[in-house]
């Protein structure tokens, strides 16, 4: 009926879940056991009949119920020794059994599983004595022996008992495990939201300000030699700078609003030609090929792609002296029908060459930008290589596969795509 456990068990845990007292559920039994032992005690003719004594056993069995989730071990063995004193004195069998049945359940579901064993062992082994020994000396008189049958109605009594205690322990474990891995995956997908959110904040911002920081050194240079050089690459900035503050507004409305749909199309690879324009308006020559009947890729796939090209000429323009880049986007052939002709998966790969050399020791990237884009290839089952090439050049090669499903690459797509 409750997938994750009852209302009560998913309230809280530790110590706010003891500091609750249920006030609502002990007056309810309370006053069940006082109404339903009088209706016993009128069936039950030769106990001794229900006087002030007997209310106050009843009702002190019923109020240490009050205290089970703070001191389970204690309430346990205290309906049991009440339990017993009612009996030993003579008063009608009835509903203050179900004292004891509450607080052992409320032992058992708290770990304290022996001790609840043991106080309705206890609580038979007192009940044996007085049915077949204590008797000629307690109340009421005349009572004989109870027959043997009864002790096994006690007996059955006390197995169901521990049973449905046992059940209910293993039960609110489970239970507990779920709330324990669902927390945990909230936890885990809340990072991962956080890492998407920083990667792509990084990669817009990487290229945009790369871009502009080529530019403005351009406009520096040139502002009093060629002052329409210095507003070609004013205007540049400019350019750039509003792309990048549009990217940033979508990924953080993202962020704002989850659920929402995005207001534009996150980039793909059909903006190539902008990234090479605006690579080339650094100074950059950039030759762009493309190999393969070119396939609708799946949104977090096509974002996945044009944010590794991004990045990689990016680097290129803070890393290397090369003033020249070729990029390739090769489809397999099989990516029109998701699978290819010897049942190899299909995949769409894209590799970047500069011609070096580099302009430090951490040609092509070493950094946050080099971790994102195997970041991203690693989300789509896909792979990075990047290194320098013995030409002295750098080449990054990225192979991101097409599943036979189209759905897995969908589902690891940022929520900004889907």
């Amino acid at each position: 009926m409750w997938r994750h456990g009852p209302p009560w068990w998913n309230q809280g845990d530790g110590a706010s879940a003891g500091r609750r007292l249920p006030w609502l559920t002990t007056l309810a039994l309370t006053v069940f056991v006082q109404i339903g032992s009088g209706f016993a005690g009128h069936s039950q003719s030769g106990r001794e009949q229900l006087d002030p004594y007997a209310r106050v056993l009843l009702f002190l069995a019923t109020a240490v119920l009050l205290f089970r989730h703070r001191f389970p071990l204690s309430v346990a063995w205290a309906t049991a020794g009440l339990t017993l004193v009612y009996i030993g004195a003579g008063y009608p069998y009835g509903p203050v059994f179900l004292a004891v049945a509450v607080g052992c359940f409320a032992a058992v579901v708290a770990g304290h599983r022996r001790a609840a064993w043991s106080a309705v062992g206890a609580l038979w082994a007192g009940h044996l004595l007085i049915a077949h020994w204590l008797y000629r000396w307690l109340p009421p008189g005349g009572d004989g022996a109870r027959p043997w049958n009864e002790e096994i109605a006690v007996a059955v009594w006390v197995v169901a008992i521990v049973a449905v205690s046992e059940l209910a322990r293993v039960r609110r474990e489970q239970w507990v495990k779920e709330r324990a891995e669902r927390a945990q995956a909230a936890r885990r997908r809340a990072d991962e939201e956080r890492l998407r959110m920083a990667r792509e904040l990084h990669d817009v911002l990487a290229h945009s300000i790369s871009v502009i920081n080529v530019q403005a050194g351009v406009g520096l240079a040139l502002l009093d030699s060629d002052p329409e050089q210095a507003r070609t690459a004013l205007t540049t900035i400019k350019a750039a700078s509003k792309e990048a503050l549009g990217e940033v507004r979508q990924v953080l409305d993202t962020l704002r609003a989850p659920g929402d749909a995005p207001r534009a199309p996150a980039p793909g690879l059909d903006r190539l030609p902008e990234l090479v324009e605006q690579a080339r308006s650094t100074g950059l020559t950039v030759d762009v090929t493309t190999e393969g009947t070119r396939a609708k890729l799946p949104p977090g796939l096509d974002l996945a792609a044009f944010r590794i090209v991004q990045e990689a000429l990016t680097n290129v323009v803070r890393h290397s002296v090369s003033r020249h880049a070729r990029v390739l986007v090769r489809y397999d052939e099989a990516c029109a029908t998701a699978e290819g002709k010897n049942g190899e998966s299909a995949a769409l790969t894209l590799r970047i060459d500069d011609d070096g050399p580099a302009t430090g020791t951490d040609a092509g990237g070493s950094g946050n930008g080099l971790a994102g884009m195997r970041e991203r290839a690693a989300a789509l089952d896909g792979t990075i290589e990047a290194g320098p090439r013995p030409d002295g050049g750098f080449r990054v090669t990225a192979v991101l596969p097409l599943a036979a499903d189209r759905d897995t690459a969908t589902r690891t797509a940022p929520r900004e795509d889907q």
